[in-house]
């Protein structure tokens, strides 16, 4: 079974820094594009950072110079760091990421269950 699996989260306060991880794991074959989203009750799931398989990061705007995604394709893993959190970061955030198993030999978008972080002021 392919999945995603996310760690890192927490309670943090503002202007502190904290490192989001994504395992991907199971019978993958392939892994393209991953990503990081997140999204507060109420509102829709947003985009924050995608990184290509040969490692080009791109933002949204509203984090720009405070995020970097990375990854390391050897361990199948996606970071996110955060610097300079400010209460309005406090969201769910998943993991995203476009792969290919073995069981169907198709590419599917995957998702994580998510993890909380939550930015005091």
């Amino acid at each position: 079974q392919v999945q995603l699996v996310e760690s890192g989260g927490g309670l943090v306060q503002a202007g502190g820094s904290l490192r989001l991880s994504c395992l991907a794991s199971g019978s993958i074959l392939r892994i393209a594009d991953m990503g990081w989203y997140r999204q507060t009750p109420g509102k829709q799931r947003e985009l924050v950072a995608t990184i290509t398989s040969g490692g080009d990061g791109s933002y949204t705007d509203s984090v720009k110079g405070r995020v970097t995604i990375s990854r390391d394709n050897a361990k199948r893993t996606v970071y996110l760091q955060v610097n300079s959190l400010k209460p309005e970061d406090t969201a769910v955030y998943y993991c995203n990421a476009r792969m290919m198993s073995l069981a169907t030999m198709t590419w599917s978008d995957y998702w994580g269950q998510g993890t909380q972080v939550t930015v005091s002021s």
